[in-house]
């Protein structure tokens, strides 16, 4: 019979695996992003979103590693990822800077609401480290989000 406990340790795992997925589909489309950008702001969103990219790509092996810490499995490829991201494939590499910048805003946004649903989980099954963790990397999500819209204004 599975305890409260165990319920809040699976919801976590499940968040945990759901996190890294999004972060994975996040970090390899804001390097396609990065390659394909083209226009009169080419240089400095080359940059920022090349910025954003290493910032994403350090986080997931901290993500992972949560979860084997957790005496859990992670994902295991980029097939089991697509089936546990909300970070939609984007393969146009001929769309307009601003459309870039704007989708990129829109999937940190939805990366926020993940961090912020999965901190619950986090705090119900006892996991401070990961706790402590989530706020950082929230702090992260959100301060793309904030240079990414300000880029648009």
């Amino acid at each position: 019979m599975a305890t409260s406990g165990d319920n809040s340790k699976t919801a976590l795992i499940d968040g945990l695996n759901g996190l890294l997925a999004d972060h994975l589909a996040l970090y390899f489309k804001t390097k396609n992003f990065h390659w394909h950008v083209t226009g009169e702001r080419f240089r400095d969103l080359h940059l920022l979103f090349d910025e954003q990219a290493v910032e994403i790509r350090d986080q997931i092996d901290a993500i992972g590693e949560r979860v084997r810490k957790n005496d859990a499995m992670t994902l295991t490829s980029l097939g089991s990822a697509m089936k546990h991201t909300q970070i939609e494939d984007q393969d146009d590499t001929t769309l307009p800077a601003n459309k870039m910048v704007e989708e990129l805003r829109d999937d940190n946004r939805k990366l926020v609401n993940r961090l912020k649903e999965l901190k619950k989980h986090a705090e119900e099954a006892g996991d401070n480290a990961t706790d402590g963790l989530l706020d950082d990397w929230t702090d992260m999500a959100e301060e793309r989000v904030w240079f990414l819209n300000s880029t648009l204004k």
